[in-house]
């Protein structure tokens, strides 16, 4: 199976194994599972925070960061097409009772920060607050430059906003930049950190920020049903990810890169290549099919997200030889 509909698919290896089967646990609800503890310390020394928050789901991470940043009746600005607005199944609404502000996001991922500077509400009881400008990195596989973010920093502080980091994929972003992921973290006041995706962990994300914001997440976390008992088996998933999962996106986003260029070749496709920076590539079939590419390539077992466009994301357990099998396969269906 050659499944590229998504880096959540990665499985543990058999060194992940074993550094879960191993590990010592408590009740982390307690706060006493040394592994959890572990890995919490480990993540916010990483991404240069006082402290961070071991949860299930990037959902609840996120979630966590916006409760805990806002109030009822808030609200935070976010791009139309980020996870913490579009996919996320209205949590933040619903369960936080915080507005959403969602505006358009530019082809690099970008919310121009006019249009930023324009939604920030005036201080006026008609509206409700502007507390949190939420931004993702990467999104859709797209980095956002330093520069914008310094920007778009320097604007939530100047409107008194805090300012929080959907980083997901945060270090395939680092590792694109060839810089150190607290060049990008710490231009923040939180940070979700996925560790079920590139980095291979199985379950779970971390919550990254002061430590007062983490103790008010901590809270909200119980509330949400999100504490865990003996959590150090997956935690330790997590610490061998960081450990040793990092340095090697880099492979990930070499083979999204062949993985383009050898799909551009098939006349059939417009492929997106300015789009291929980090891990993932989108492409469409010319004839509009792709459902019916998606169901002849699931024939051959090779697993696409067909949603839309055709998006492939390359992981830790998709090799070069895999790539190489799927090209051939896409070009025996246009033959």
């Amino acid at each position: 199976m050659i499944d590229l509909r998504s880096d959540t698919v990665t499985k543990p290896t058999d060194a992940m194994r074993e550094a879960m089967a191993a590990a010592p646990v408590g009740d982390d609800v307690w706060g006493d599972d040394p592994t959890v503890n572990r890995l919490e310390d480990l993540a916010a020394d990483i991404t240069g925070m006082a402290a961070s928050l071991f949860v299930p789901s990037g959902t609840m991470s996120n979630l966590l960061a916006i409760m805990s940043h806002c109030q009822r009746g808030e609200e935070y600005i976010v791009g139309q097409d980020a996870h913490t607005y579009k996919y996320e199944g209205g949590g933040a609404a619903v369960l936080g009772s915080v507005q959403p502000q969602p505006l358009e996001v530019e082809k690099d991922g970008t919310i121009p920060l006019a249009k930023i500077r324009a939604a920030i509400k005036p201080d006026d009881f008609h509206f409700a607050i502007t507390k949190l400008l939420c931004l993702e990195n990467t999104i859709g596989g797209k980095v956002l430059p330093m520069d914008y973010i310094h920007e778009a920093g320097a604007l939530a502080k100047e409107h008194h906003l805090k300012f929080h980091l959907d980083g997901a994929r945060v270090f395939n972003a680092a590792v694109k930049l060839g810089c150190d992921v607290q060049d990008i973290t710490r231009q923040f006041d939180s940070v979700s950190v996925c560790l079920s995706k590139g980095l291979g962990a199985p379950v779970g994300s971390v919550l990254c920020g002061d430590r007062e914001f983490i103790k008010t997440a901590r809270r909200w976390r119980k509330m949400l049903g999100g504490g865990m008992r003996q959590a150090g088996i997956i935690a330790a998933g997590g610490i061998y990810a960081l450990e040793h999962n990092i340095d090697r996106l880099a492979e990930d986003h070499v083979n999204a890169r062949r993985l383009a260029e050898g799909l551009a070749a098939i006349d059939a496709l417009d492929v997106d290549m300015a789009g291929v920076q980090t891990n993932m590539v989108f492409f469409r079939p010319k004839d509009g099919r792709h459902q019916d590419l998606a169901d002849y390539l699931a024939g051959k077992d090779m697993l696409v997200d067909a949603a839309k466009a055709i998006r492939l994301v390359t992981h830790m357990q998709v090799t070069a030889d895999d790539i190489d099998a799927f090209i051939g396969a896409v070009n025996a269906y246009y033959s």
